[in-house]
């Protein structure tokens, strides 16, 4: 199993300390460094800006939002990213919910497995460059030949010769459907909230995406990125509170009270009614009490806090569960690399 370290998006100013922690990770033995994205900061300018200070690890956007660019525009930043890194660029997407992308990105929601299938279809084929780009996609048609289009539009190929026509696509995906179509059309899984006790369960979703016809790929070179907070500690309830916080905030807060996605996860892990009860908190601006209201065993179900032998011993367990990768979020270089001893064993 290898070990990815997750940036995520920036809070209400940049980071001070990420341009350490990407050139530790390197040093740790890490395999790749992701950027989020979400409504403030983009997801492949930390990737250039800081992956310039490393030669190795791969640089991978976990997710860049496919509402914020057109597929070819998303195809010419990854395209422009892995030549600048010399090959090592995922490009790695997400749909995000309707309350950004209808509230931020002012475009429709609907259709989300339809619009993926159709976004990486296009970006594919700007890679391939095997021929000018065309798509008779309901979403993305090129050339465009709806309300105000001139009639001029021309299928193009990319300027840029790209280095890798098979540069990795990952999708990130938190539904049964979502998962199985991206075992299908994709190169990996972003997975959110990966709870290994549930393994049985993703499986029989991803072998339904493998079985498909024309599948991409099988699950021997198929990755499974999970992301988690994996912290190696003597005071692991510390740890814990504070992820209350988080917590509650994605399960009460991060999408419409008829339509989150994370919380839907969390209720298929078997926390109904403790989802019902945290969102219910959370929407009435009762936030202290929602957080309160979060399990010890909802958190760590889907993260690892403890000392080193328990943590190994847990990431054992991811790894046993079919995770290729820890995709890990720390909060400073010197919390990375007591991790060290762990990626490198």
């Amino acid at each position: 199993m290898k070990f990815g370290l997750q940036l995520g998006y920036w809070g209400a100013q940049p980071p001070t300390n990420a341009g350490e922690m990407v050139v530790a990770a390197e040093e740790a033995g890490f395999d790749a460094v992701f950027a989020a994205e979400s409504w403030g900061s983009d997801a492949f300018t930390p990737l250039a800006w800081w992956g310039s200070a490393t030669q190795r690890v791969r640089l991978g956007t976990s997710v860049a939002q496919l509402s914020a660019r057109t597929p070819a525009a998303a195809a010419m930043h990854a395209l422009t990213l892995d030549h600048l890194s010399g090959g090592r660029a995922i490009l790695g997407l997400g749909v995000s919910g309707p309350q950004v992308v209808e509230g931020w990105y002012g475009q429709p929601f609907a259709q989300p497995l339809r619009r993926t299938r159709e976004y990486v279809d296009i970006v594919r084929k700007v890679l391939a460059r095997e021929a000018p780009v065309t798509s008779d996609s309901q979403a993305y048609g090129l050339p465009y030949t709806g309300p105000g289009a001139t009639g001029l539009g021309k299928p193009l190929k990319p300027i840029v010769h790209p280095l890798r026509a098979d540069l990795p696509i990952w999708l990130g995906a938190e539904g049964p459907k979502n998962i199985a179509q991206t075992a299908e059309i994709a190169d990996g899984w972003l997975a959110i909230y990966y709870a290994p006790r549930l393994a049985g369960m993703y499986n029989e979703w991803l072998d339904e995406g493998f079985a498909r016809p024309g599948a991409r790929r099988s699950r021997a070179d198929f990755e499974i990125a999970a992301s988690a907070q994996v912290v190696v500690t003597d005071d692991p309830a510390a740890e814990i509170e504070r992820m209350r916080w988080v917590t509650s905030l994605y399960i009460g807060g991060m999408g419409a009270p008829e339509l989150n996605f994370h919380a839907q996860v969390y209720k298929r892990m078997g926390y109904d009614k403790e989802v019902d009860e945290i969102s219910a908190l959370f929407r009435a601006g009762r936030k202290a009490e929602a957080a309160a209201a979060v399990p010890d065993e909802l958190i760590t179900d889907t993260a690892i806090f403890g000392d080193e032998a328990h943590v190994r011993t847990r990431l054992r367990e991811w790894e046993d569960a079919g995770v290729t990768m820890m995709l890990i979020s720390v909060s400073d270089a010197e919390q990375l690399r007591r991790l060290q001893p762990l990626v490198t064993r």
